[in-house]
């Protein structure tokens, strides 16, 4: 499999080129464009389906799409947000926990799980839910804005807020707590906050979309 991440940072579009019997399952409306001789099957996911099914939806169904090239051919992705793209390399000894709305894709023999529920109505829009990608290959995680990597080592701790989180290795112990005291966390602007514990790396978007879909709100009000 060959590919490569075009336009970054901002507007990040992974380009594949795949080998006879070579596959990539991704979220669903990532599609771009693909070669004739690249088919689609469309399904739950598996365990991650099920679950997210189960806990999360109420039994909506959950998607993804794994195209499998039957000839050698080219399969073009791209997140729904503007930003970039990074891709994580994962083996038998590693995993990676990343935001749900940050997963793009992925290749080989990996199994996509849920990790965390996040608490309803208080870190995101709805429900936050963190995915737990484990096995052998590789992901693709996106980003409203930049990624940059921070590495931690072993018992240094940062504060990153949720919206700004993309992904993290299995390694990096964390816990969710509100911002600063009381008058911080109801007019800080800040809300939840991750405190992340290494070793391990741990990656962050450089915007975050609730500001700045505020920010659009009160102009559409204006109308």
């Amino acid at each position: 499999m060959e590919w490569n991440i075009v336009s970054k940072p901002s507007y990040s579009l992974l380009k594949m080129v795949l080998e006879p019997g070579e596959s990539v399952t991704a979220e669903p409306g990532a599609l771009v464009y693909m070669s004739e001789g690249i088919n689609v099957k469309t399904h739950t996911g598996g365990g991650l389906g099920k679950a997210l099914m189960r806990a999360l939806f109420g039994g909506e169904s959950v998607f993804l799409n794994t195209y499998t090239a039957r000839s050698r051919g080219e399969l073009w992705l791209a997140p729904s947000l503007p930003g970039d793209v990074e891709y994580v390399a994962l083996d038998s000894t590693s995993s990676l926990i990343i935001q749900d709305t940050s997963y793009l894709a992925h290749h080989g023999n990996i199994d996509l799980s849920m990790s965390w529920r996040g608490f309803r109505g208080l870190l995101a829009e709805g429900e936050l839910v963190w995915l737990k990608a484990s096995g052998v290959g590789g992901v693709w995680v996106s980003a409203y804005g930049g990624i940059i990597s921070k590495k931690l080592n072993p018992r240094e701790k940062i504060i990153v807020d949720n919206f700004h989180f993309v992904a993290m290795d299995s390694t990096v112990k964390w816990r969710v707590r509100k911002f600063g005291g009381i008058k911080s966390f109801l007019f800080g602007g800040e809300g939840f906050v991750i405190e992340a514990e290494g070793p391990g790396r741990i990656l962050v978007q450089t915007r975050s979309l609730p500001p700045f879909a505020e920010a659009l709100t009160r102009f559409i009000r204006r109308k």
